[in-house]
């Protein structure tokens, strides 16, 4: 049964430019391994920069997490200076129809 794991990375500076670069490979990375993402997107400041990343991802294991995230262009282009990932548990909102208590 897959866990959730959350991923927040942190661009480096300058790191706009190869994000942009690196768009379309990295939608392509996202869009092939849709079954395993519960979101993903950018982080922006108040001014609307990238700053990073957010992932949920749907592993057997952080290893396995890790590996989905390893393998994203943005990764292989080094444009984060910080990544870490968390098991998740989603206990309320939305995603889980209210609470789970």
């Amino acid at each position: 049964m897959s866990k959730l794991y959350a991923i927040i990375t942190r661009d480096k500076p300058g790191a706009t430019a190869t994000r942009i670069e690196k768009l379309k490979e990295h939608l392509a990375h996202i869009e092939a391994g849709l079954d395993r993402l519960a979101v993903a997107g950018p982080l922006r400041d108040a001014d609307g920069n990238f700053t990073g990343s957010l992932l949920v991802v749907k592993a057997e294991s952080e290893a396995e997490a890790r590996a989905l995230l390893e393998a994203d262009p943005y990764f292989k282009a080094d444009i984060w200076s910080d990544i870490e990932v968390r098991a998740f548990n989603a206990a309320a909102g939305d995603w889980v129809g209210g609470k789970t208590w």
